[in-house]
């Protein structure tokens, strides 16, 4: 069978509340921009909010007037959501929890993944939501991905358990070499 190859994420659309709870997070917290917003052409009763998380891509939320937000965490089952992740730069990470704070949101504070750090809070609605970080900046002309499969390969022929920054800093290290000369 022929696969079907995606070329990235569109939009992620998650079921919001009434249309200010979402506007106020997702705009009003986290800062992206409202850019479109008409009925869902699915159902004429539901409001389809896009924002844009900074890369052009779209989180959608679907509103509806006489929804109220409920904080309840999302079920863990399996197929349900478990959480979205956003990047952000090192400035805004190193404010985050702060910031997040003062808004009125709890939050884990620093988590050190390996290969990036991460803070997870929940939004109004109790979706679990991470900001992370990547500790590294790829060369110029590879991407986070390429640093990550090399990091990889080093960390399972090591052995090691998880991707740190000796793994990053010899991948880098052979990624650069791979830039030509002259």
């Amino acid at each position: 069978m022929a696969i079907v190859q995606v070329q990235g994420v569109h939009h992620i659309t998650i079921n919001g509340a009434d249309r200010q709870t979402s506007i106020d997070f997702w705009q009003g917290v986290l800062g992206m921009p409202l850019v479109l917003e008409q009925p869902n052409l699915d159902n004429l009763e539901i409001n389809h909010l896009y924002f844009d998380p900074g890369d052009g891509r779209l989180i959608t939320v679907f509103t509806k007037e006489d929804r109220d937000p409920d904080a309840s965490p999302n079920p863990g089952a399996p197929g349900n959501l478990h959480h979205l992740a956003f990047m952000v730069s090192r400035a805004v990470y190193t404010q985050a929890a702060k910031r997040l704070k003062q808004a009125g949101f709890k939050n884990s504070g620093d988590v050190d993944r390996g290969f990036m750090d991460s803070l997870y809070f929940r939004e109004p609605l109790g979706q679990l939501i991470e900001l992370a970080c990547y500790k590294f900046d790829p060369p110029r002309g590879f991407s986070h991905t390429d640093v990550l499969v090399r990091a990889h390969r080093l960390r399972v022929a090591n052995g090691d358990l998880n991707v740190s920054d000796r793994h990053l800093a010899d991948a880098l290290d052979e990624l650069s070499q791979d830039v030509p000369r002259i």
